[in-house]
């Protein structure tokens, strides 16, 4: 579920990206409504999703409420699913055996 989760991460940090550099000007620029609607849709899917198994692997794993809230925090934040990805779940993944 860890990796899941990681790739999840990847997933939902390039939907941000995409609807926040590619549909958002082409919403308000362009006039373009329709990949705006889609990519909104897909992401919002995609982050409730990262929301959800964030808190379940916050329990199964016993993260502290300090890390849960850095991770959950990440999935708003330009970039921030890269980041969290590379510094907190890469030491998870080297304890799974």
């Amino acid at each position: 579920m860890l990796k899941f989760f990681k790739y999840l991460a990847l997933v939902e940090g390039y939907s941000f990206l995409l609807i926040l550099f590619l549909t958002m000007p082409l919403k308000y620029l362009g006039g373009v409504l329709l990949p705006n609607k889609i990519m909104g849709m897909a992401h919002g899917i995609l982050f409730l999703s990262y929301v959800v198994i964030a808190i379940v692997l916050s329990q199964l794993l016993k993260w502290n409420f300090k890390k849960l809230l850095i991770v959950l925090a990440m999935s708003v934040v330009p970039f921030g699913t890269f980041w969290m990805e590379d510094t907190y779940l890469k030491e998870d993944l080297k304890a799974i055996p």
